[in-house]
């Protein structure tokens, strides 16, 4: 991100917390439906679903974040979907959340990123009048 411009983050709820993501990742946000498992996949990949003819894989963030949901939240009733050409190798991916909140403008002032552990998959933290909202990478989650 640059330091000097604000950006724009789709805020969403996994558990009880908020998280955030830079939203020129994103190329839709659709309603969740049915997921063909896939044996032997990565703990994080909850399956495959048919998105317009197009073979999505779909990844739980909270296994990939390790993120402990306390019952609170957990309708699992949105997938956000991203653009294949910004997210990484041009596969269709997309993200199990419990809830989309809306999209938010960040200016870099109100970024921390002085409180990060070595998870390459954490930007920092917004602080906000009403708590925080943890920025994520979707890169991270492949």
């Amino acid at each position: 991100m640059s330091r000097a411009a604000t950006t724009q983050v789709l805020e969403f709820g996994l558990g009880d917390e908020s998280y955030c993501l830079d939203i020129s990742y994103i190329d839709e946000i659709v309603d969740a439906g049915e997921l063909t498992r896939i044996p032997n996949s990565p703990p994080h990949v909850e399956g495959v679903m048919d998105l317009r003819g197009r073979t999505t894989s779909i990844v739980d963030p909270k296994k990939v974040f390790d993120i402990h949901a306390s019952g609170a939240g957990e309708g699992r009733n949105r997938i956000v979907v991203f653009d294949p050409d910004e997210a990484g190798d041009g596969g269709a991916m997309g993200w199990v959340v419990d809830e989309v909140y809306q999209v938010i403008t960040v200016d870099p002032d109100s970024l921390d990123d002085s409180t990060l552990s070595d998870d390459e998959g954490v930007r920092g933290v917004v602080k906000r009048e009403d708590g925080f909202v943890v920025w994520v990478d979707p890169l991270a989650a492949r």
